[in-house]
């Protein structure tokens, strides 16, 4: 079978990848990394077709290190064993293993680098598995996932890894990469795929691909015809879900349920997971609603805890009736606008004295301090820090 295109243009070295300037650029972290073959641990965090992949690649071939790749689809805690050389139970060699359908797993001094691509699949079980071998740096983990790893990776793996987030690839990017296809395409040909891909760069280079063995010629014709005229943008295993959720938040926002509505049923159809519709409910019910309908986020916990209970395909009834309640509530952000400024004072001003009048006096002492002196007493008084008097998040009523 003949290589992919996608495989076959791959960069090989950072100076040769397109995209993501603020992590691989000249003095950028993921740049200085490479460059000083520091070892480490770390999470690639974006969309897909960005190049994730091809950077955990550059990464292990800096620094000379075994690599070893795996997709948390259909990986388990056995892969992970053979990679390090039959470890894992009770620190012993797993007897009668099968032969790995991976790199033959070699003794030497040469770093370990395991790529799991959508590491937010492996279940609490898996990772807590992996999280020795991270610590004590026999394994050098490089997860890739198109989810907030804040809400997918336990927190004690996540401490151990830096993440570097990845942006979708702009527009001059995708035309760079088009390019290097080798295919000959007319300007306006290759603004609709741009469009098309809307920065997932694999998905591009596959549609060039799939159309030159189709047809002798590839114009925007042909790139349609190759879509097979019935396409949404949204991979069935939720990999492609940054343009619909932001539609699906922004449509509640703007308080239109059939837009909202709309963008939810195709979330539902293409196998988005549905506690992330639900936890994205919950967040817009205190986010953008907030104090205007206190009520909302007491029925979005209610739709997450229903998604959680009941499951697909039922669910979809409850996310459909929180979305409506969402929609049409009333709108208010200022509670979300009063946190945002709090922790820019805090960050700005660092730990200010609490006024003496508010602090807790447990004893005589710090009584005879003054320490709670008015508390109770002054209802109407200023508490916030000294540097802070007459700082207000809130609009007054």
């Amino acid at each position: 079978m003949s290589e992919p295109l996608a495989s076959r243009i791959r960069p090989t070295t950072l100076d040769e990848f397109v995209g993501q300037q603020h992590l691989v650029g000249p003095g950028k972290p993921l740049r200085l990394a490479t460059e000083q073959e520091h070892v480490f641990s770390f999470i690639l965090w974006g969309p897909p077709g960005t190049g994730k992949t091809t950077l955990a690649r550059i990464y292990a071939n800096a620094i000379n290190a075994e690599f070893y790749e795996l997709s948390a689809v259909s990986a388990g805690k056995e892969d992970i064993r053979r990679i390090l050389g039959g470890k894992g139970k009770k620190g012993e060699e797993a007897k009668g293993r099968e032969e790995p359908s991976l790199p033959e797993f070699a003794e030497s001094k040469r770093a370990r680098v395991l790529f799991l691509d959508e590491i937010h699949r492996f279940n609490k079980a898996q990772q807590d598995f992996l999280l020795p071998f991270v610590e004590s740096g026999e394994l050098v983990l490089i997860g890739a996932t198109t989810e907030n790893p804040s809400f997918e990776v336990i927190s004690a793996l996540l401490s151990r890894m830096r993440v570097f987030v990845l942006e979708e690839l702009r527009d001059v990017d995708m035309a760079e990469i088009i390019d290097r296809t080798g295919f000959d395409l007319a300007p306006e040909a290759k603004q609709w795929l741009i469009e098309m891909a809307n920065g997932d760069a694999r998905q591009a280079i596959t549609m060039l691909e799939n159309t030159s063995q189709l047809y002798d010629e590839i114009n925007i014709e042909t790139l349609k015809e190759t879509l097979q005229n019935k396409f949404l943008r949204y991979d069935k295993k939720g990999e492609e879900h940054y343009n619909v959720i932001s539609a699906f938040i922004k449509s509640m926002r703007a308080s239109r349920p059939d837009a909202a509505m709309y963008y939810l049923a195709r979330m539902i159809d293409s196998g988005e997971d549905p506690k992330f519709i639900a936890r994205r409910m919950v967040i817009f019910a205190s986010e953008d609603i907030g104090l205007a309908q206190p009520t909302a986020l007491v029925v979005a916990n209610a739709v997450f805890r229903a998604v959680e209970t009941i499951g697909l395909p039922e669910c979809m009834l409850n996310l459909a009736h929180g979305t409506a309640y969402l929609a049409r509530a009333p709108k208010d952000r200022s509670s979300c606008d009063a946190i945002t400024a709090a922790m820019d004072d805090v960050k700005k001003h660092g730990n200010l004295p609490v006024p003496m009048k508010i602090r807790n006096a447990p004893t005589k002492l710090m009584k005879n301090l003054g320490y709670g002196k008015d508390e109770g007493n002054d209802p109407e008084g200023d508490l916030m820090p000294e540097k802070l008097r007459g700082r207000r998040y809130f609009e007054e009523d």
